[in-house]
């Protein structure tokens, strides 16, 4: 019986201290820390874990510098203080990186005012990062070739930090955690409603994953029962509010953003910001052999977005004047995108908020706790602070009268320093990174470390019994064959989606044809799904999703392919 399976036999008429609906960031901490304080917790998702607003961010954790233009250093202060400490807690997950931020006439600042800003910033972060730097266009030149400085005024240079895998794979870290301290958390499970029954909530839950039953099979039904209620359903949390009857001062409102990813732009390993025409910033970051460039922000009244031609164009357009690059980025470069809502705080209905500058609301979070119901919802937030709204969850679930144990600060965070020694010590005495097939943007036993941890000593094991298990199975994808048979027993991989968007980055960095066509695919759907493998390939491969892919790199007649290095 496979991990999922398992956890939905304990879901079904369990009894717990904690019902968390919602597995994206705010559901998959306020578990992790939940549980390892003790409490009995079930997280559930409608679909897979961070599978909607948790997977479509720019993979920064950032102190907010954009913040110190409403004045906000008090936000700007505490994300610092949270960055800084992701920073120490996650050292080979989360890197320092540099941002080199090019000023223009469409820049709302000069390069001396925005540098002592940059100054401001690194000092409410307590200089934690490198100091920042003002460059003049020469120094902008040495530090990338390909930005066009025609019209530049100049740049400033400042640090803040990225994930450097991905952030729906950094999520899932969080509900290993709360697996990990006995938490029950189950995928594609469907919050049907809820009610209360003296001092307990009774939830009706639905198993959406029918394992190919016949048509018309909506899947099982069970109940549960839990003391306290968690709403972490993100961008849907006002719906789930409303539907259970649940009254708040906090609301939710949508702004859009996209990200196109395209082949690697710049060799060195930073962020390059500009300001594009309409004076907002957007950027070029880079994830491993690709660049990702966005984002955009738009208003929108739905949580659920698709990437518009209008999207797509605009941003190529802006890149392109801003860089000298060979020939001039077409949606042909592109490989993948990513589109997804910001679900901002705001106080009240929102219908005031229709005339709000969307880049002056800034992603703090609320939440808002009603002791009558037990019931906690979470509004908004972001990664950088996701350690804060763990410790913030669980002294609301204390004072609900849950009883937790004292924190060990052992919820989050990768093994100790003699520990990592330790598993680089075994994977150089067994010449690890030497049983590489391909060249990559780093060691085979960095990239174990980092995804794994302590769970990488075991495929150090799998990999001295059967060397092949180093092996890449799709060309490109710097995914090796025991990380196939680990992830298959472990992370409960549902859909072959989950494997290729969220447990990896595969589908951001390959092509759809790349991955259809690999040879190795079809392998990694047997180690994953085993005689499921051909259904699991049917559902991800479609006609649908391949016409998806072809226009997402179609160009409009009217696509305006720009000379190298012109303005917009």
């Amino acid at each position: 019986m496979g991990l999922r399976e398992t956890n939905l036999g304990k879901l079904d008429g369990g009894h717990f201290d904690v019902l968390i609906v919602g597995g994206g960031i705010n559901g998959a901490v306020a578990a992790a820390a939940l549980a390892g304080r003790g409490a009995s917790v079930a997280l559930i998702d409608q679909g897979d874990f961070a599978s909607f607003t948790s997977m479509e961010s720019s993979n920064l954790v950032w102190g907010g510098f954009k913040y110190l233009e409403n004045y906000e250093l008090g936000l700007v202060r505490n994300l610092c203080m949270s960055r800084n400490h992701l920073m120490r807690a996650y050292p080979a997950n989360l890197k320092e990186i540099r941002f080199l931020a090019t000023l223009d006439e469409h820049s709302p600042y000069k390069p001396w005012f925005a540098a002592l800003g940059a100054t401001a910033y690194w000092l409410i972060g307590n200089g934690f990062t490198k100091p920042p730097l003002l460059l003049g266009n020469k120094g902008i030149l040495k530090r990338e070739p390909k930005v066009n400085t025609d019209s530049a005024l100049g740049a400033i240079v400042y640090s803040d930090a990225y994930i450097v895998d991905n952030d729906s794979r950094f999520v899932f870290g969080f509900v290993r955690s709360a697996l990990n301290s006995g938490a029950v958390c189950a995928n594609y499970v469907e919050f049907l409603g809820a009610h209360k029954e003296g001092d307990l909530w009774k939830a009706q839950l639905r198993d959406t994953d029918t394992g190919g039953a016949g048509e018309g099979d909506q899947g099982r039904t069970f109940e549960v029962s839990a003391r306290v209620l968690i709403n972490a359903a993100g961008p849907f949390v006002d719906a789930l509010n409303s539907e259970l009857g649940i009254v708040t001062k906090h609301k939710i409102v949508f702004s859009k953003g996209i990200h196109l990813l395209v082949p690697r732009i710049a060799g060195n390993e930073q962020v390059l910001a500009f300001y594009d025409d309409t004076q907002r910033l957007f950027y070029v970051i880079p994830m491993g052999p690709r660049s990702v460039i966005g984002t955009t922000d738009e208003r929108v009244d739905h949580p659920v977005t698709h990437v518009e031609d209008d999207d797509r164009d605009f941003l190529l357009q802006q890149i392109n004047a801003r860089l000298k690059l060979d020939s001039p980025l077409t949606p042909d470069d592109i490989i993948a995108s990513r589109c997804g809502v910001r679900p901002l705080v705001v106080e009240g209905s929102g219908k005031g908020s229709e005339n709000k500058d969307w880049t002056s609301l800034s992603r703090k979070h609320a939440m808002e706790v009603d002791r009558r119901e037990s019931f906690i919802s979470i509004f908004g937030g972001k990664l950088t602070d996701c350690v804060n709204i763990g410790n913030e969850v669980s002294r609301a679930v204390a004072k609900l009268g849950v009883k937790l144990e004292r924190d060990r600060h052992h919820w989050y965070g990768e093994p100790p320093r003699p520990t990592r020694d330790e598993f680089f010590r075994q994977a150089r005495l067994m010449h690890l990174d030497k049983l590489r097939q391909r060249e990559s943007f780093e060691t085979l036993s960095t990239r174990l470390w980092r995804r794994y941890g302590l769970r990488a000593f075991a495929m150090l094991e799998a990999i001295r019994d059967d060397p092949t298990m180093a092996h890449d199975i799709i060309a490109g994808a710097e995914y090796v064959r025991v990380e196939l048979y680990y992830a298959a027993q472990t992370e409960m991989i549902t859909t072959l989606e989950d494997f290729l968007r969220r447990r990896s980055k595969i589908a951001l960095v390959l092509s759809y044809e790349e991955i259809r066509d690999a040879e190795g695919i079809r392998e990694a759907c047997q180690l994953l799904f085993g005689d499921d493998a051909d259904r699991r390939y049917d559902e991800y491969f479609t006609p649908e999703r391949e016409a998806e892919a072809r226009k997402l790199r179609e160009a409009d007649a009217n696509f305006p392919e720009l000379p190298v290095g012109a303005s917009a």
